[in-house]
Order: C-alpha cells, then sequence, then structure tokens
C-alpha cells in the first residue's frame, strides 16, 4: 500500500486509508455487500491492518517509513522488479511521532470492529494494538515531521491533537470504555478540538471526522453519558453540522471554495482529495439524520434536510465520475473516457521491461499506461476544472490510497438510501 504512485510505504497515509475505509465499511458494510465489494473491501483492510502489526513489534516502537523518499524519486521502476534500497524508520520514545502512532491507533481500532463478527481473535489482537498505540502516542508526545524533519516535503503533519481525539473516539467506539469518551470531551475538547470552527477532513486533519463520529453518540444516544460529556458530544455536533453548512451549495455559511463546475476546491495538489472527504462526511451525517428522523439542520436561518445533504454528496460523486466541463471521469477504468496518463510507476511500465532503477523513458513517454490502474482516483482538476492527461503532471495525474478510502464509503452510501447501522458493536 505504497501512498500514491511511489513506491515509498508511509504508515500516517496507510493507516489513514485504512481508518476510513473501515469506518465505510462499518456504516455501509451491506451496500457493498450487495454491490459485491465487500469482500475486495475486507481484503483491502486487512493488507493494511496485517502491515500495521508488523510494523508495532512493541509498545513504544512503531516503524513509520519503508524506503528513502530520494532514493526513490530517483528511480522509475516497477514494484515486482524494485531494486532500490529499503531503509525503516521508526519512532520511539526517544524519536515520537503521536500523530502517526494516533492515526495507526484509529485504523486498529476501527478495524477491530469490522472483523470482530468474522475473526474474533484478530478483532482482539488489533484492539490491544490500538490501545498500546494511542498510549504511546499519548505519552510520549511529539510530531513526527519535526522528530523527521525530511518527512516535511512529504506528509508534513501540522499537529497531533487531531489524531488524539481521533483515535480516542475509535477506541470509544470500539471498547466502550468511559475513559476513551472523557478524554474528548471533558478532558481534552475545549482545548484540541477547535469547536465551533470548520474545517477540512483530510489526512492532516482529523477533526471534521471526528465531528461527525461523535455525532453518533448525540444522534442514536448511548448509555451511562454524563451531562459534561453530553455537552461536549453536543459541541462536536454543533461542529459537524457548521461543516456541513459549509458544503451546502446555496447555503448562507457555503463555502467558495469550489469550481465553477461545483466540485469543492481546496488546493491544487491531489484536489479531489477533499470534494470526495467532505461528499462522504456530508452523506454520513445526512444518514445519521434519516435514520433518527432528524427532518433538517439550521444553517444561519435557513432548513436543510437530509435529502439536500445527500444532493451535495451526489453533486461530487457525479463529477468525479464524469458530470464535469472535461466530462472525463476521474475514476481510472470508469465509463469511456478516463486519464490515460496516470503517474504510477506500476501502471506506466510494460509487465515485461526489465528497466533497472532507470525506467524514466516510461514516465515521460507520450504513450497510455500499459497497464490500467483500474479503480485509481487521480488528483484530479485545476480550479477553472481543467486536466491535462500527462504522466509528467504528478499534481493532477497521480492517484492517491487515502482518496479511495472515502471514496469507497461514498459511492457504497450512494447505492441506495438507506438507514446507518445505529450501533458498530
Amino acid at each position: 500500500m505504497y501512498d500514491a504512485g511511489d513506491h515509498i510505504k508511509f504508515t500516517f497515509p496507510m493507516a489513514f486509508t485504512a481508518t476510513v475505509l473501515a469506518w465505510s465499511v462499518l456504516e455501509y458494510g451491506d451496500q457493498m455487500s450487495a454491490a459485491k465489494q465487500l469482500d475486495p473491501a475486507l481484503d483491502a483492510l486487512k493488507w493494511i491492518t496485517d502491515f500495521l502489526i508488523a510494523a508495532h513489534p512493541s509498545d513504544n516502537v512503531l516503524y513509520i517509513q519503508v524506503g528513502d523518499p530520494d532514493l526513490d524519486h530517483n528511480c522509475w521502476e516497477r514494484p515486482e522488479t524494485m531494486t532500490e534500497k529499503r531503509p525503516l524508520t521508526q519512532i520511539n520514545k526517544k524519536s515520537p511521532g503521536s500523530d502517526v502512532a494516533a492515526e495507526a491507533a484509529a485504523a486498529m481500532a476501527a478495524a477491530s470492529m469490522v472483523f470482530k463478527s468474522s475473526d474474533t481473535t484478530y478483532s482482539d489482537v488489533l484492539l490491544q494494538h490500538a490501545q498500546k498505540l494511542f498510549t504511546f502516542a499519548d505519552t510520549y508526545r511529539g510530531l513526527s515531521s519535526e522528530t523527521y524533519p525530511k518527512l516535511q516535503d512529504f506528509y508534513n503533519s501540522t499537529g497531533y491533537v487531531d489524531e488524539l481525539l481521533w483515535a480516542a473516539s475509535w477506541l470509544y467506539h470500539s471498547t466502550g470504555d468511559q475513559t476513551y469518551l472523557s478524554y474528548v470531551t471533558v478532558q481534552n475538547g475545549k482545548t484540541y478540538a477547535e469547536w465551533g470552527r470548520p474545517t477540512w477532513f483530510s489526512w492532516d486533519d482529523k477533526n471534521p471526522g471526528t465531528q461527525v463520529l461523535l455525532s453518533r453518540l448525540n444522534f442514536f444516544g448511548s448509555k451511562q453519558i454524563s451531562n459534561a460529556e453530553n455537552e461536549g458530544l453536543k459541541s462536536y455536533r454543533d461542529t459537524a453540522e457548521a461543516v456541513i453548512c459549509g458544503l451546502i451549495p446555496d447555503s448562507p455559511q457555503a463555502t467558495a471554495s469550489r469550481t465553477g463546475g461545483g466540485l469543492i476546491w481546496i488546493s491544487g495538489w491531489n484536489s479531489l482529495q477533499h470534494a470526495t472527504n467532505s461528499a462522504f462526511l456530508a452523506l454520513v451525517y445526512s444518514d445519521y439524520m434519516l435514520s433518527t428522523r432528524t427532518a433538517e439542520v439550521q444553517c444561519s436561518g435557513k432548513y436543510y434536510s437530509p435529502t439536500d445533504i445527500r444532493n451535495f454528496a451526489a453533486s461530487q460523486a457525479n463529477y468525479i465520475l464524469g458530470d464535469n466541463p472535461m466530462k472525463l471521469s476521474y475514476l481510472v477504468g470508469y465509463g469511456s473516457n478516463y486519464p490515460q496518463q496516470v503517474h504510477h510507476r506500476g501502471a506506466s511500465i510494460p509487465a515485461d521491461a526489465k528497466t533497472g532503477c532507470k525506467g524514466f523513458q516510461y514516465l515521460h513517454s507520450p504513450n497510455p499506461n500499459p497497464n490500467v490502474a483500474m479503480g485509481a482516483l487521480v488528483g484530479g482538476p485545476f480550479q477553472n476544472d481543467t486536466f491535462v492527461d500527462s504522466r509528467d503532471n504528478a499534481v493532477q495525474t497521480e492517484s492517491s490510497t487515502y482518496n479511495s478510502g472515502t471514496l469507497v464509503g461514498l459511492l457504497s452510501g450512494l447505492v441506495t438510501t438507506s438507514s446507518v447501522a445505529q450501533s458498530f458493536t
């Protein structure tokens, strides 16, 4: 599970991919099953969690990277015949990385619920790792990109307290242990959660995901929640609603950060991640409303139904799949017109090519990729809705796993209008 088109294993985005893929299965597993996509999703999830188990050999050690980015970016070769050196990078007590450790904890806690009914032993193992990783992240605090400054050029996490809240939220759902709920509400909510300030959900910022996830407890209720914890949960839900109000196009609070074609657009590099993540959160929230017969949300005096919120989510999915000014599907393999030059080593090099490290003629080739990266979601359009299908244009044509994780949930949730599971366990 390389993060994108190269051959580095970055544990941070890999773990985030697993967390949102697990969340997608927990909310929409029935729809995935109906579409015969549940087993592939579970296989993909277990591939990552197996890696995370191996990468956590002792309580306060986590391997956060396999490979050297400088070496890797000087190579263009097939993953199957890779020859470059693969040094390991770890965090530990003296070299902390709370952001990565907490994200790995979130992934394993969420996945433990996914596998609980099919493999209780594996589920228990995941949960034990999750709890130890959370304790490690919380006790030995530090930012991975400060411990290892080279990471700043790749996954420069801007903080770790959002991951601590995210991990504790998943651990509460997976264990029912009140100490995790107290951690995110009474103890650290006011300090860490940025209540009242909506932001963008991504591999770097988990706050909007935590806000929507904890809204579940406010929507569906939970046993033995104190008044102080309930107040905290209400603040999370209020902030989640502010996120939703920013997404609905005609809301008084609507963000102006979108293209003329209607796509949420925040940054040029990998622009589709924010549209996909935003649409996933909106869909989940609308289904929480449907499941509890919550009629509307209020956005500065205007009211919006679950259908209005769902329509926004569908608009982003439709744009991605071809309803856009380019009439291009950004999901590789879907439809008749999709990117042919995905910036991806494995896709661009013929299976029988003997390149060694220097297969750059395939990077710069004007020809379509010989191997179709089926299901890859490329970076996406510029703010003016244009797209240049060139392998050298990594900003737009590189695919990433962490886009795909939320896309699975978004598309699965749109298969049919339905209520979500009222409990994960």
